[in-house]
Protein backbone atom coordinates (compact mmCIF):
# COMPACT_ATOMS: atom_id res chain seq x y z
CA UNK A 1 0.00 0.00 0.00
CA UNK A 2 1.54 3.59 -0.99
CA UNK A 3 2.10 6.01 1.51
CA UNK A 4 -1.04 8.10 0.62
CA UNK A 5 -3.31 5.17 0.77
CA UNK A 6 -2.49 5.02 4.60
CA UNK A 7 -3.02 7.76 5.02
CA UNK A 8 -6.23 8.32 3.42
CA UNK A 9 -7.61 5.28 5.51
CA UNK A 10 -6.09 6.71 8.59
CA UNK A 11 -8.43 9.66 8.17
CA UNK A 12 -11.18 7.99 7.74
CA UNK A 13 -10.77 5.72 10.67
CA UNK A 14 -10.22 8.87 12.42
CA UNK A 15 -13.53 10.62 11.72
CA UNK A 16 -15.62 7.97 12.94
CA UNK A 17 -15.57 8.60 16.81
CA UNK A 18 -16.17 12.04 15.86
CA UNK A 19 -19.20 11.17 13.51
CA UNK A 20 -20.55 8.32 16.28
CA UNK A 21 -20.37 11.56 18.74
CA UNK A 22 -22.15 14.16 16.90
CA UNK A 23 -25.10 11.30 16.13
CA UNK A 24 -25.04 10.37 20.14
CA UNK A 25 -25.47 14.14 20.72
CA UNK A 26 -28.44 14.64 17.98
CA UNK A 27 -29.92 11.40 19.51
CA UNK A 28 -29.90 12.64 23.03
CA UNK A 29 -31.06 16.01 22.17
CA UNK A 30 -34.16 14.67 20.58
CA UNK A 31 -34.43 12.72 23.26
CA UNK A 32 -34.59 15.91 26.09
CA UNK A 33 -37.23 17.81 23.61
CA UNK A 34 -39.53 14.67 23.70
CA UNK A 35 -39.45 15.07 27.31
CA UNK A 36 -39.28 18.79 28.25
CA UNK A 37 -40.59 20.53 24.86
CA UNK A 38 -44.40 19.87 25.17
CA UNK A 39 -44.20 21.04 29.05
CA UNK A 40 -41.96 24.04 28.36
CA UNK A 41 -44.33 25.57 25.37
CA UNK A 42 -47.28 24.56 27.43
CA UNK A 43 -45.86 26.65 30.45
CA UNK A 44 -45.19 29.44 27.71
CA UNK A 45 -48.64 28.85 26.50
CA UNK A 46 -50.16 29.36 29.45
CA UNK A 47 -48.12 32.45 30.60
CA UNK A 48 -49.26 34.46 27.55
CA UNK A 49 -53.32 33.02 28.03
CA UNK A 50 -53.61 33.55 32.20
CA UNK A 51 -54.56 36.12 33.82
CA UNK A 52 -54.19 38.00 30.19
CA UNK A 53 -57.46 39.76 29.65
CA UNK A 54 -58.71 39.72 26.06
CA UNK A 55 -61.94 41.33 24.43
CA UNK A 56 -64.25 40.71 21.91
CA UNK A 57 -66.86 41.60 20.28
CA UNK A 58 -69.92 39.04 20.42
CA UNK A 59 -73.26 39.41 19.08
CA UNK A 60 -76.54 39.77 20.71
CA UNK A 61 -78.60 37.33 21.81
CA UNK A 62 -81.08 38.37 19.58
CA UNK A 63 -78.60 38.18 16.28
CA UNK A 64 -77.59 34.43 16.91
CA UNK A 65 -81.35 33.52 15.77
CA UNK A 66 -80.58 35.19 12.47
CA UNK A 67 -78.53 34.37 9.79
CA UNK A 68 -77.92 35.49 5.89
CA UNK A 69 -81.05 34.92 3.53
CA UNK A 70 -81.45 35.29 0.38
CA UNK A 71 -84.06 37.96 -0.77
CA UNK A 72 -86.28 35.80 -2.13
CA UNK A 73 -86.11 33.79 0.89
CA UNK A 74 -87.10 36.92 2.90
CA UNK A 75 -89.92 37.92 0.44
CA UNK A 76 -91.23 34.78 1.03
CA UNK A 77 -90.94 34.41 4.49
CA UNK A 78 -92.64 38.13 5.04
CA UNK A 79 -95.06 36.74 2.73
CA UNK A 80 -96.08 33.84 4.76
CA UNK A 81 -95.86 35.72 7.83
CA UNK A 82 -98.55 38.61 6.67
CA UNK A 83 -100.47 35.72 5.32
CA UNK A 84 -100.74 34.15 8.57
CA UNK A 85 -102.32 37.36 9.87
CA UNK A 86 -105.79 38.64 9.74
CA UNK A 87 -103.94 42.66 8.79
CA UNK A 88 -105.88 45.57 7.47
CA UNK A 89 -102.96 46.54 4.64
CA UNK A 90 -104.98 49.04 3.64
CA UNK A 91 -108.06 51.49 4.31
CA UNK A 92 -110.10 49.50 1.25
CA UNK A 93 -108.97 46.25 2.46
CA UNK A 94 -109.82 47.16 6.06
CA UNK A 95 -113.52 47.69 4.83
CA UNK A 96 -113.69 43.98 3.75
CA UNK A 97 -113.01 42.22 6.61
CA UNK A 98 -115.66 41.36 9.24
CA UNK A 99 -113.98 42.18 12.57
CA UNK A 100 -110.58 44.35 13.32
CA UNK A 101 -108.24 42.25 15.37
CA UNK A 102 -105.16 42.94 14.07
CA UNK A 103 -104.26 45.89 16.56
CA UNK A 104 -103.16 43.33 19.00
CA UNK A 105 -99.94 40.99 18.12
CA UNK A 106 -98.53 38.86 20.39
CA UNK A 107 -96.18 36.06 20.36
CA UNK A 108 -98.37 33.18 18.64
CA UNK A 109 -97.64 29.70 17.49
CA UNK A 110 -98.05 28.38 14.25
CA UNK A 111 -95.69 27.52 11.28
CA UNK A 112 -95.69 31.78 10.42
CA UNK A 113 -95.65 34.07 13.17
CA UNK A 114 -95.89 38.13 12.56
CA UNK A 115 -95.08 39.85 16.16
CA UNK A 116 -94.41 43.14 17.26
CA UNK A 117 -90.74 43.02 18.12
CA UNK A 118 -90.64 44.47 21.27
CA UNK A 119 -87.22 44.74 21.94
CA UNK A 120 -86.58 47.23 19.19
CA UNK A 121 -83.54 47.57 17.36
CA UNK A 122 -80.52 45.01 18.20
CA UNK A 123 -77.83 47.95 17.28
CA UNK A 124 -77.35 46.61 13.56
CA UNK A 125 -80.63 47.47 11.83
CA UNK A 126 -82.18 50.98 10.92
CA UNK A 127 -83.39 52.48 14.11
CA UNK A 128 -86.85 54.81 15.25
CA UNK A 129 -85.21 57.72 14.26
CA UNK A 130 -83.41 56.77 10.80
CA UNK A 131 -86.58 54.67 9.75
CA UNK A 132 -88.31 57.96 7.83
CA UNK A 133 -85.08 59.11 6.19
CA UNK A 134 -84.33 55.63 5.05
CA UNK A 135 -88.13 55.08 3.90
CA UNK A 136 -87.92 58.86 1.91
CA UNK A 137 -84.90 57.24 0.25
CA UNK A 138 -86.56 54.27 -0.40
CA UNK A 139 -89.49 56.20 -1.92
CA UNK A 140 -86.93 58.27 -4.44
CA UNK A 141 -85.14 55.13 -5.64
CA UNK A 142 -88.67 53.73 -6.71
CA UNK A 143 -89.59 57.31 -8.33
CA UNK A 144 -86.21 57.24 -10.46
CA UNK A 145 -86.95 53.10 -10.95
CA UNK A 146 -90.92 54.43 -12.56
CA UNK A 147 -92.31 52.15 -9.36
CA UNK A 148 -94.10 55.11 -7.49
CA UNK A 149 -95.65 58.46 -9.25
CA UNK A 150 -92.72 61.34 -8.37
CA UNK A 151 -95.81 63.39 -6.79
CA UNK A 152 -95.56 61.12 -3.87
CA UNK A 153 -95.04 62.99 -0.96
CA UNK A 154 -92.05 62.23 1.48
CA UNK A 155 -92.70 60.44 5.00
CA UNK A 156 -92.41 61.95 8.53
CA UNK A 157 -92.93 61.54 12.07
CA UNK A 158 -95.50 64.15 11.88
CA UNK A 159 -97.01 62.19 9.69
CA UNK A 160 -97.07 58.51 9.40
CA UNK A 161 -96.42 56.30 12.51
CA UNK A 162 -93.44 53.36 12.26
CA UNK A 163 -93.41 50.17 14.30
CA UNK A 164 -90.90 47.61 14.05
CA UNK A 165 -92.13 43.82 13.75
CA UNK A 166 -90.74 40.57 13.52
CA UNK A 167 -91.55 37.91 10.49
CA UNK A 168 -90.60 34.36 12.18
CA UNK A 169 -90.64 30.83 11.15
CA UNK A 170 -91.61 29.43 13.78
CA UNK A 171 -89.95 25.97 13.17
CA UNK A 172 -86.97 27.56 12.43
CA UNK A 173 -86.71 30.81 14.45
CA UNK A 174 -83.35 31.52 12.97
CA UNK A 175 -85.25 32.32 9.81
CA UNK A 176 -86.95 35.84 10.04
CA UNK A 177 -86.83 39.19 8.95
CA UNK A 178 -87.30 42.03 10.89
CA UNK A 179 -89.85 45.04 8.99
CA UNK A 180 -90.77 48.47 9.65
CA UNK A 181 -93.83 49.02 8.92
CA UNK A 182 -94.82 52.95 8.03
CA UNK A 183 -99.00 53.79 8.01
CA UNK A 184 -100.36 57.34 7.60
CA UNK A 185 -100.77 58.45 11.12
CA UNK A 186 -104.34 58.24 12.68
CA UNK A 187 -104.47 61.76 13.54
CA UNK A 188 -104.20 62.17 9.62
CA UNK A 189 -106.79 59.55 8.53
CA UNK A 190 -109.47 62.29 7.50
CA UNK A 191 -106.90 64.48 5.72
CA UNK A 192 -106.63 64.46 2.50
CA UNK A 193 -104.19 61.55 1.37
CA UNK A 194 -103.84 62.18 -2.05
CA UNK A 195 -100.31 61.77 -3.47
CA UNK A 196 -99.12 59.80 -0.15
CA UNK A 197 -97.71 56.56 0.66
CA UNK A 198 -100.79 55.21 2.95
CA UNK A 199 -98.82 51.80 3.93
CA UNK A 200 -95.19 50.14 3.73
CA UNK A 201 -93.13 47.50 4.77
CA UNK A 202 -89.33 48.15 4.46
CA UNK A 203 -86.67 46.16 5.61
CA UNK A 204 -85.11 47.05 8.46
CA UNK A 205 -81.57 45.72 7.64
CA UNK A 206 -81.31 47.32 4.11
CA UNK A 207 -83.61 49.99 3.92
CA UNK A 208 -86.13 48.15 0.82
CA UNK A 209 -89.21 48.24 0.44
CA UNK A 210 -91.73 44.76 0.58
CA UNK A 211 -94.56 46.43 -0.15
CA UNK A 212 -96.39 49.81 -0.61
CA UNK A 213 -99.89 51.13 -0.74
CA UNK A 214 -99.75 54.72 -1.99
CA UNK A 215 -102.24 57.76 -3.16
CA UNK A 216 -102.15 58.83 -7.06
CA UNK A 217 -103.46 60.97 -10.32
CA UNK A 218 -102.96 58.01 -11.71
CA UNK A 219 -105.71 55.59 -13.56
CA UNK A 220 -105.00 51.78 -13.85
CA UNK A 221 -104.56 52.61 -17.57
CA UNK A 222 -101.37 54.77 -16.87
CA UNK A 223 -100.24 51.69 -15.36
CA UNK A 224 -97.41 49.38 -17.07
CA UNK A 225 -97.80 46.65 -14.24
CA UNK A 226 -95.44 44.08 -16.11
CA UNK A 227 -92.81 47.20 -16.30
CA UNK A 228 -93.41 48.62 -12.75
CA UNK A 229 -93.02 44.72 -11.05
CA UNK A 230 -89.94 44.00 -13.36
CA UNK A 231 -88.45 47.25 -11.84
CA UNK A 232 -89.17 46.39 -8.30
CA UNK A 233 -87.85 43.03 -8.64
CA UNK A 234 -84.33 44.49 -10.03
CA UNK A 235 -84.36 46.76 -7.29
CA UNK A 236 -85.36 44.00 -4.29
CA UNK A 237 -82.70 41.68 -6.17
CA UNK A 238 -85.00 38.85 -6.73
CA UNK A 239 -85.02 37.02 -10.19
CA UNK A 240 -87.17 37.59 -13.07
CA UNK A 241 -91.20 37.11 -11.98
CA UNK A 242 -93.65 34.72 -13.84
CA UNK A 243 -97.22 35.86 -14.61
CA UNK A 244 -99.15 33.83 -12.39
CA UNK A 245 -102.89 33.48 -14.13
CA UNK A 246 -105.64 32.51 -11.33
CA UNK A 247 -109.37 31.88 -12.28
CA UNK A 248 -110.42 33.23 -8.48
CA UNK A 249 -112.18 36.22 -8.95
CA UNK A 250 -112.59 36.75 -5.00
CA UNK A 251 -108.85 36.99 -4.66
CA UNK A 252 -109.35 41.11 -4.55
CA UNK A 253 -111.39 43.13 -4.17
CA UNK A 254 -110.85 45.19 -7.30
CA UNK A 255 -110.88 44.04 -10.72
CA UNK A 256 -108.02 46.32 -11.40
CA UNK A 257 -104.42 43.43 -10.98
CA UNK A 258 -101.63 41.43 -12.18
CA UNK A 259 -100.53 38.96 -10.20
CA UNK A 260 -96.87 37.41 -10.64
CA UNK A 261 -94.46 34.49 -8.94
CA UNK A 262 -91.33 34.61 -7.70
CA UNK A 263 -89.18 31.75 -6.40
CA UNK A 264 -89.55 31.59 -2.73
CA UNK A 265 -87.66 29.24 -0.16
CA UNK A 266 -86.89 25.53 -1.34
CA UNK A 267 -89.91 24.41 -4.00
CA UNK A 268 -92.03 27.10 -2.34
CA UNK A 269 -93.16 30.30 -4.11
CA UNK A 270 -94.17 33.79 -3.22
CA UNK A 271 -97.01 35.50 -4.99
CA UNK A 272 -97.16 39.39 -5.92
CA UNK A 273 -99.96 41.30 -6.82
CA UNK A 274 -100.00 44.90 -8.57
CA UNK A 275 -103.27 46.35 -8.33
CA UNK A 276 -105.14 49.89 -8.26
CA UNK A 277 -108.11 50.82 -6.26
CA UNK A 278 -110.37 52.88 -8.39
CA UNK A 279 -112.71 55.72 -6.84
CA UNK A 280 -109.26 56.83 -4.32
CA UNK A 281 -107.00 56.12 -6.78
CA UNK A 282 -104.44 54.03 -4.42
CA UNK A 283 -101.65 52.13 -6.08
CA UNK A 284 -100.26 49.14 -4.69
CA UNK A 285 -97.74 46.16 -4.88
CA UNK A 286 -98.05 43.66 -2.36
CA UNK A 287 -96.79 40.77 -1.24
CA UNK A 288 -99.55 39.46 0.70
CA UNK A 289 -102.96 38.13 0.17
Amino acid sequence: MTDKGRHKGKRKWANKPAINIFLLCCAALAVFLSVWGPEAFTDYNDKNVLNNIKFAQEDSEDAGYRYSLSSNEKLFILSECLNSQNIPESEMNALTRVSDGAAEYSDLMGTYAFVLNHKGPTGEEITNSEIYDTCNQGINMLKELGILPNEIMDVSAATHEATLYSAIDVPEPRNNVAVWKLSLANDRQNANKENRLIDAYIDADDGRIYEFYARTNLAWEDIDADELVSGWSGYMGLGAPQEYETDNPLLETTPYYKKYVFEGMGDERTIVTVGFYDGINELFLKISK
